[in-house]
């Protein structure tokens, strides 16, 4: 894209997300009415997901989830320009949250004790990221934007939650911190290519996943815990849980990673980041994504 259109975009964003809270949720909704009418290639790879994932659900069914996750779409757009444009005491003021289950990350960095703290891709997981951030120190593994315009404006919003950021390539790093005691927020459920992923099952299907984490944790000693995160009522839900993953292999490990989020995203599915093209390794970019 353009840098000029993208410098535009981005003052428009700025602009819309410094409009009181209140005014955000008909915001995100026109948003994402406009993603719903538009011909948005995502739209189809939501779409195209959806209907491989829930198989035991009709049509019906199918297309309400599609429909919600593409509404919801608008105001994730809306909670990320939060996430990274305002500072901690309007986010306090006018958000919303609850955080369940962070003693035991206090309890483990009291200790001294590295955590590799799992999450999954949902479409308020940059505001997830943030409030976290803002209640306990937390570092991130991410994978760098295409634009370093774009980059920028992103690592510079995630840089007001979490302490400080690695390249996924580039696991000396973050290693370096789990073994030093900090607690790491860390994701593997996207396609990231078959050159470091083995397939494994994602809700009953074959899905290019990386088996790092296995390695990670055996390396560093770490503990693991999964973030969850849902919207109820309102307001926004973190959930802080122990995770007992099968560490037999590194893909019993990874697969028993699918299954917990799985599990998750199961009860929020309109929530989750279906536009990502999350079977493209296994079932084509062309063939199935096409």
């Amino acid at each position: 894209m353009n840098t000029n259109l993208l410098k535009f975009i981005i003052t428009l964003w700025k602009l819309l997300v410094s409009f009181p809270r209140f005014m955000h949720k008909p915001i995100g909704y026109i948003i994402g009415y406009l993603f719903l009418i538009l011909p948005i290639k995502r739209n189809s790879y939501s779409a195209k997901n959806i209907d491989l994932c829930f198989t035991d659900l009709d049509q019906e069914q199918r297309n309400k989830i599609y429909r919600k996750n593409i509404l919801n779409s608008g105001m994730a757009i809306i909670n990320t320009g939060v996430a990274w444009f305002w500072s901690d005491k309007r986010i306090n003021n006018s958000i919303k949250y609850n955080i369940k289950g962070l003693d035991n990350l206090i309890a483990c960095q009291n200790n001294g004790e590295g955590v590799l703290l799992i999450f999954k891709h949902s479409l308020h997981l940059e505001l997830d990221a943030r409030i976290l951030g803002m209640n306990i120190e937390v570092y991130g593994v991410e994978r760098s934007h295409n634009s370093n315009f774009f980059d920028s404006i992103q690592s510079s919003g995630r840089l007001k939650g979490i302490k400080e950021s690695a390249d996924k390539n580039k696991p000396i790093k973050f290693i370096r911190w789990l073994k030093n005691g900090k607690t790491v927020l860390y994701a593997i459920d996207q396609d990231y290519g078959m050159e470091s992923s083995e397939i494994l099952k994602f809700f009953n299907n074959p899905a290019a996943t990386i088996t790092a984490p296995h390695k990670v944790v055996n390396t560093t000693g770490c503990k693991v815990y999964f973030l969850n995160s849902y919207m109820e009522n309102n307001k926004l839900n973190l959930s802080i849980e122990h995770f007992n993953g099968d560490l037999s292999s590194p893909k019993s490990f990874s697969q028993s990673i699918n299954n917990n989020i799985e599990n998750k995203v199961k009860l929020h599915p309109d929530e989750y980041l279906w536009q990502h093209r999350r079977f493209k390794s296994t079932l084509g970019k062309e063939s199935f994504y096409k």
